[in-house]
């Protein structure tokens, strides 16, 4: 069963960074799509940022020019670099990934536990 695992998350200062950590494991082929999402409190679930298998990353427009996506092929790890830090950027960030599983076209997918950020003074 293939499992995602999500670290980094924990209170910072307006201003601050922090880097959060998905980290997949199990049988897997290779990667079709990883994502991050974000969810406050009574709003609605965000799209964060994305990346293909390809390697096209994307970002929703509240985190362009402070968010940064990268990935580790080989360690089947997405990365999210969060720098300056606002209030409103506080919510719970969830992994979601679709992996193939064979060289057959098969697909997994699922979310990680999620990890709490908090950005206050």
């Amino acid at each position: 069963q293939v499992q995602l695992v999500e670290s980094g998350g924990g209170l910072v200062q307006p201003g601050g960074s922090l880097r959060l950590s998905c980290a997949a494991s199990g049988s897997i082929f290779s990667a079709k799509e990883m994502n991050w999402f974000r969810q406050a409190p009574g709003k609605e679930r965000e799209l964060v940022a994305s990346i293909t298998g390809g390697g096209r990353i994307s970002y929703g427009d509240s985190v362009k020019g402070r968010f940064s996506l990268s990935r580790d092929n080989a360690k089947n790890t997405v990365y999210l670099h969060m720098n300056s830090l606002r209030p409103e950027d506080t919510a719970v960030y969830y992994c979601n990934a679709e992996f193939f599983i064979d060289d057959l076209g098969s697909t997994w997918n699922g979310w990680g536990q999620g990890t709490q950020v908090i950005v206050s003074s």
